[in-house]
């Protein structure tokens, strides 16, 4: 096994620490609230979202709440600039024990009058970003749970923050359902490939959750009653206790939740159109 400058072998996380997380989208919502948790539990991190002034805020705040390094790195994703810099950082960073893919965003509108470049934005941020920093990552997680003896580390895992949109389809975010649905697929088909060898892949597919996120697509996102909305740190709880427990590749917060997806399930996919479309017309 090869050794870093610092007589660590590759792969082997910072001395004292259980390795790196490294998390898109981290400056507010779900993003933050992963950050939080990981580095409480003693996990150095690596901060990626667009707003360099945030980054720097919740980075000096892990440093000095938990004692972890906490670098950032500020790139749009949804541009190939960004995403191979954080590619080549990935690359180079031995340690790596966690990938967050969180950066995404979400939109309300029909695709016919919607900003073509709003779109193909959307789809890079949650299709191409994902897949590339997943392929980035894989080697070094690999090998980081292949390390002779005590230095193997099996807890290797990347997180794909999803939706609960992605089991369904309908009007007015054909975009944000689809690359969702990519998202959830990516990571069951990537849960059997690494199956068994110490790397977990896991599709956070959470509800309605109190961030940014709805904030930004408009006054009618917040129209829905309480009981359907989480917390970002519910929904983090929720992904990280199912890793603890080495658990299904779908993770969904919430009973209620859960047992929507059951129904959704079990539905002709032709009746999941009718019924969001009727919706949508009554909005």
């Amino acid at each position: 096994m090869a050794a870093s400058g610092t007589g660590v072998p590759v792969g082997a996380p910072r001395p004292g620490t259980k390795g790196t997380a490294l998390i898109t989208g981290a400056t507010a919502g779900i993003g933050a609230a992963f950050a939080r948790r990981l580095a409480a539990r003693g996990y150095d991190l690596v901060l990626v979202a667009r707003d360099q002034v945030r980054l720097d805020a919740l980075a000096a705040e892990l440093r000095e709440r938990h004692a972890v390094q906490a670098d950032v790195l500020a790139a749009d994703l949804s541009a190939d600039e960004g995403v191979g810099r954080v590619v080549d950082r990935i690359t180079a960073l031995p340690g790596l024990a966690v990938l967050v893919n969180n950066a995404g965003f979400g939109t309300a509108g029909a695709l016919a009058t919607a900003p073509p470049e709003t779109q193909e934005r959307m789809v890079r941020l949650h299709v191409l970003a994902p897949m590339r920093l997943t392929r980035a990552a894989l080697p070094g997680l690999l090998a980081r749970a292949a390390l002779p003896g005590p230095l193997a580390r099996r807890d290797g895992a990347v997180v794909n923050v999803s939706s609960v949109a992605s089991f369904i389809y309908g009007p007015g975010s054909v975009n944000y359902c689809a690359t969702k649905a990519y998202l959830t697929t990516f990571s069951e088909g990537l849960g059997t490939e690494v199956a068994g060898n110490g790397v977990q892949v896991q599709a956070l597919c959470p509800g309605f959750t109190r961030t940014e996120f709805h904030q930004r697509i408009g006054p009618a996102a917040g129209d829905h009653p309480a009981w359907m909305w989480l917390t970002a740190d519910r929904v983090v709880g929720a992904s990280l206790a199912q890793l603890d427990r080495r658990g299904p590749v779908i993770c969904v917060p919430g009973l209620h939740y859960k047992l929507l997806i059951a129904v959704v399930r079990l539905l002709p996919r032709s009746l999941i159109g009718v019924l969001a479309g009727r919706g949508y017309r009554r909005m």
